[in-house]
């Protein structure tokens, strides 16, 4: 493990403003992802970008895929008529 490479949950709940204990949480029911090392978690520095937001997880890709199908679907012609003008 190079340094740099992780993060404790410590440094990035002060990234996030937000507890400890808020991280931890989040740890435990999986909406962040990472290692436990001994009684320690690190936390990947690729997840961060995720975390943060800048960056769409699998999940939101999918669902925003949908979307955007339902609504060519459903606008299909009206989206057209708009592009045209």
């Amino acid at each position: 493990m190079k340094k740099g490479e992780y993060l404790t949950i410590p440094q990035l709940a002060q990234i996030l403003g937000i507890s400890r204990v808020a991280v931890y949480r989040k740890v435990k029911k999986g909406q962040i992802k990472a290692v436990k090392i001994g009684r320690t978690y690190a936390i990947p520095q690729k997840q961060i970008a995720a975390i943060l937001g800048k960056r769409l997880r699998k999940e939101d890709k999918k669902e925003i895929d949908s979307a955007v199908k339902k609504t060519v679907k459903e606008y299909g012609q009206t989206l057209k008529l708009l592009g045209s003008e």
